[in-house]
């Protein structure tokens, strides 16, 4: 009978041994995490940078004046910043300097001065609303400027990026779709691993039944196991899937991209990261629960 009351101890899982370091398990859990880790990390920065650019783009306008004579450009653009600076429900108005434009334009075109006489630059005019763009705001816009200065044209500035936060939204859900699948696999590992325990201790099950031990009893041995298996696994996991995204967050840190900036992770983001091989551990361990089980009802 001691033996039986001692299922529920540490000593029990000697009853069932499992090789931890020397066998396949904890390493196996360890890519998953690490790999788990750096998707989800992937699918938090695209959140955060789609976030911080919806946020600064929101209430923008872009006003380009399209006129190939300089003269007339530059006071229709001239009259379009006064119309606007004085116009409700505008924050702030900037005309972009010739010199930035020709900045921004001078590594598809060459030297900007060359590129201006066959190349008509528009001028181009930063406006902030006091609010999100609307249709009807934008409307409004348009109507203010249409006979004052008939060669501009007004867009959201969040139209432009339209695509890009189409493309951002696939790479999450990408990455979202990667985690499910990692975690899956990972509990398809435990589901072999506890299979084949299984049927290599099948002997010593068949004596601790005779015995009198339950199925819970002998499942808890192997879920014990398990359990430290993945706890080993998920902290070495944790460990160089951390080192990935740091490496991977100075590469693109390097890029001075305003746009990138917006993409790094906050506190919460590193919480849910931390609680990776939590996540894999409770997994481990009920699918081992499971599996062993619904094994040991077909074996005994």
């Amino acid at each position: 009978m001691s033996l039986i009351k001692g299922l529920g101890s540490e000593r029990s899982a000697q009853l069932v041994p499992q090789a931890r370091l020397t066998g396949p398990m904890p390493w196996v859990i360890a890519i998953m995490v690490a790999l788990t880790t750096i998707a989800a990390a992937g699918g938090l920065a695209l959140a955060n940078l789609a976030g911080a650019a919806r946020a600064e783009l929101s209430g923008g306008l872009t006003v380009q004046i399209v006129e190939a004579e300089p003269t007339a450009r530059d006071r229709q653009a001239e009259l379009a910043v006064s119309l606007l600076a004085n116009a409700p429900g505008i924050e702030a108005v900037r005309r972009v300097p010739d010199s930035e434009l020709d900045t921004l334009i001078e590594p598809w075109l060459g030297d900007a001065g060359a590129a201006g006489d066959t190349v008509p630059v528009p001028a181009l005019i930063d406006v902030r609303l006091s609010g999100p763009v609307t249709d009807r705001r934008l409307q409004a816009v348009r109507g203010l400027l249409r006979g004052r200065a008939p060669a501009a044209q007004v867009d959201a500035q969040s139209s432009w990026l339209r695509p890009v936060f189409s493309a951002i939204s696939s790479l999450q859900w990408l990455a979202l779709g990667l985690v499910v699948l990692l975690a899956a696999t990972s509990a398809a590992a435990v589901w072999l691993a506890s299979r084949s325990a299984l049927g290599s201790n099948r002997g010593t099950i068949e004596i601790v039944h005779l015995l009198g031990g339950t199925d819970g009893q002998i499942a808890y041995i192997f879920q014990r196991s398990i359990g430290f298996d993945a706890v080993l696994g998920g902290t070495v996991g944790l460990g160089f899937g951390l080192a990935a995204i740091l490496l991977l967050g100075r590469q693109f840190a390097a890029l001075g991209s305003g746009m990138i900036s917006g993409g790094g992770l906050g506190l919460y983001d590193w919480a849910a990261i931390a609680l990776i091989p939590l996540a894999g551990v409770i997994i481990a361990m009920i699918t081992a629960r499971i599996t062993v089980l619904a094994a040991l009802r077909k074996m005994l």
